[in-house]
């Protein structure tokens, strides 16, 4: 009898991860999916807590892969040892903060190191060459494999056929004739080939959720970087930096300030940590306050949340402060008309 052979196939959640693991699942192979946590890819997380996301599927995108093809699904938890690959990424930084090749190079490195230790024989993602201008270039293509350790037990079912042939194909453990050729940008022939697999339902084609990517969401972690004086980050401040509208008016704090219901009881869970304000003349935001703060900070802050309460266009609005002890005070302010909020405050 012929060995059945194994991969490990890297799942993000997206189309492409997901078709990737379905073209080799069919030529017979025992399939398992794996999934790195770095805490900058919670797919469904800001889904679940804004109302006008609502109609959003609230799921785990790679534990649903996991489920449509039959397959174990292995999450690991990578969020300290990341930490490094974002902070000193070897190959810079993409348009935003997204180190994208270090990350497919130290992913694919962690999946060789799962499969030595499991028994398992080569590693499949869903890459397609030119779809992403880091990792999937044609020159970045044979890095991840090099770098990562893997070599040629790296496949990439959705364009093996732009590549040279890899171990699993020499070996005939894979048709290579059943692989494929994709490139480009163009999500056409997945969603074709899903069709063809009679899968309808899927994440966004572009794949998972890395905040990294996300211009908004960069700006606001640089600006957390440059106000602690050096790269750091928790878990904690990597949820926060996705909730509510964040304003830095001076460089001592900054305000991040609800922007609906859903947002506000997500805040209200970290007023243990932070001063935080809350209308209470007018129905409002609850915002907290992040940084060493004066009394006249304190008051410009009162005014900002203000603007963003029904009362902005009242005289003045009633607040509740309470300080990180639990002590509460009450303020009177002046919204802060909106012509009066520069730009730069904005993150």
């Amino acid at each position: 009898m012929t060995e059945q052979r194994k991969a490990v196939a890297l799942i993000s959640g997206g189309l492409d991860s997901l078709l990737a693991a379905k073209v080799v699942q069919e030529q017979g192979i025992h399939v398992e999916g794996i999934n790195f946590f770095t805490g900058f890819c919670v797919e469904g997380h800001t889904h679940a807590i804004r109302k006008k996301d609502r109609n959003k599927p609230k799921r785990n995108n790679a534990l649903w892969v996991a489920e449509q093809l039959g397959i174990k699904l292995h999450i690991v938890d990578i969020v300290e040892e990341y930490k490094d690959i974002v902070f000193n990424p070897k190959h810079g930084y993409g348009a935003n903060l997204n180190p994208c090749l270090d990350c497919k190079i130290f992913m694919v490195k962690k999946a060789q190191e799962w499969i030595e230790k499991n028994g398992f024989d080569f590693i499949i993602t869903g890459e397609v060459m030119g779809q992403r201008p880091m990792s999937q270039r044609k020159d970045t293509m044979p890095v991840v494999a090099r770098d990562s350790g893997a070599d040629d037990l790296l496949l990439r079912p959705l364009c093996a056929k732009n590549l040279p042939e890899t171990k699993p194909e020499r070996e005939g453990w894979v048709d290579r004739e059943k692989l494929y050729d994709f490139s480009g940008r163009t999500r056409k022939p997945q969603m074709a080939l899903a069709q063809a697999f009679g899968i309808e339902d899927y994440a966004q084609p572009a794949g998972g959720c890395c905040f990294l990517t996300d211009a908004q969401y960069s700006k606001k972690l640089a600006d957390l970087w440059q106000a602690r004086g050096h790269k750091t980050y928790e878990m904690d401040d990597i949820m926060l930096l996705k909730v509510g509208r964040h304003l830095r008016p001076r460089p001592n704090f900054k305000v991040i300030i609800s922007r609906e219901e859903g947002e506000g009881n997500f805040l209200q869970g970290y007023k243990k940590h932070f001063i935080s304000l809350k209308t209470t003349s007018h129905p409002g935001p609850l915002a907290l306050i992040d940084g060493e703060v004066t009394d006249d900070d304190l008051e410009l802050a009162a005014r900002l949340v203000a603007r963003y309460s029904q009362g902005k266009t009242a005289e003045s609005v009633d607040l509740e402060l309470t300080d990180l002890d639990g002590n509460r005070r009450e303020l009177s302010v002046k919204p802060m008309p909106p012509y009066e909020i520069p730009e730069e405050w904005v993150l």
